[in-house]
């Protein structure tokens, strides 16, 4: 039988964890994410290394036996990145997945670091729609905040008729 082992409590613990080819490159992606958000804190959670700003969570990242993930991979990241994400599997639950046999996209998870910490700091100080934005896309999320104002959800610029 397997010992199983304790969760890692620093990333340091959790890249150790894997084969030295592996964890050349956990530390590149670390080293782009600490590059593109170097204020931000670094803790595990989830079992997996993330970033937090002012305690909100950021990015994390996660290595896996054949690919690397980051998280999460909201719409409007997605949107933003849909070039750039196009040779990479992006699903519907919020990960990007990076083949551990290509090199690692250094400028690419920087840009990416970066757009996710710009988010958090929008919602932070009450910029965008609430941080709805994030979770349902901007379409809705715009149409919400019409809504919430009074104003008719398809923008023509007049308040909604009342019933």
């Amino acid at each position: 039988m397997k010992a199983v082992q304790p969760p890692p409590k620093t990333v340091d613990e959790y890249i150790a964890g894997f084969p030295g080819a592996v964890q050349a490159v956990l530390e590149r992606v670390r080293n782009a994410i600490r590059k593109a958000v170097p204020g931000a804190e670094e803790a595990i959670s989830y079992r997996i290394p993330t970033y937090k700003l002012n305690g909100r969570y950021v990015i994390y990242f996660a290595g896996w036996k054949e690919h690397y993930s980051l998280y999460p991979a909201n719409k409007r990241l997605v949107a933003a990145f849909k070039d750039d994400l196009a040779p990479y599997e992006v699903n519907d639950k919020g990960t990007i997945r990076f083949p551990l046999v290509k090199p690692v996209p250094v400028k690419l998870i920087t840009s990416l670091a970066r757009f996710r910490a710009r988010e958090v700091a929008e919602r932070d100080t009450g910029e965008g729609a609430r941080g709805e934005e994030a979770l349902v896309g901007p379409g809705v999320a715009a149409r919400r905040s019409r809504r919430r104002r009074g104003q008719s959800p398809v923008d023509t610029g007049r308040p909604r008729a009342s019933s």
